[in-house]
């Protein structure tokens, strides 16, 4: 559990510095984490989410903010857009560094030829590889659509 150690060290360092930009967001991390451990609790067991599924998570607050970002530039409110490109800048910093497009490339032709994936009826077997290997690298959406051109090509 050595990223929800780092979040809250984080909390602890922001709110010595009393940066309440960076305590916000971390607080708001800090509560999708135990948001997805009481979503996750069964009957039998009460076990902590694991680092990567918050990395997931991460992953995924980041596209809620950049699709936020989006729409307030749409409708004219730039400042609510830096907030959210602030909140992101933020969160990158307890992700893993993201692919690029050529080292993604690679990764998938490789998981393709390991998994002996050859037609796209194979892409959950190959998706599911890739998320249980480069969890918070990759960018999962623009990965499919890979997945799926390696798949159609062969």
């Amino acid at each position: 559990m050595a990223l929800r150690d780092d979040i809250n060290t984080a909390v602890k360092e922001a709110m010595k510095a009393k940066d309440q930009k960076r305590l916000g967001t971390l607080r708001l991390v800090n509560a999708a984490f135990k948001d997805r451990d009481i979503a996750a609790r069964t009957a039998d067991s009460r076990e902590l989410s694991s680092d990567d599924d918050l990395l997931g998570l991460l992953a995924k607050m980041i596209k809620q903010r950049e699709d936020s970002i989006t729409a307030y530039e749409a409708g004219g409110r730039p400042e609510l857009a830096q907030n959210e490109r602030d909140e992101i800048a933020i969160i990158r910093e307890f992700m893993p560094r993201q692919m690029d497009d050529a080292e993604a490339r690679a990764a998938i032709v490789a998981v393709v030829a390991e998994v002996g994936a050859t037609s796209v009826k194979d892409m959950g077997k190959v998706m599911a590889a890739l998320k249980q290997r480069y969890s918070g690298q990759m960018d999962f959406g623009k990965a499919s659509a890979q997945v799926k051109a390696a798949l159609e090509g062969k």
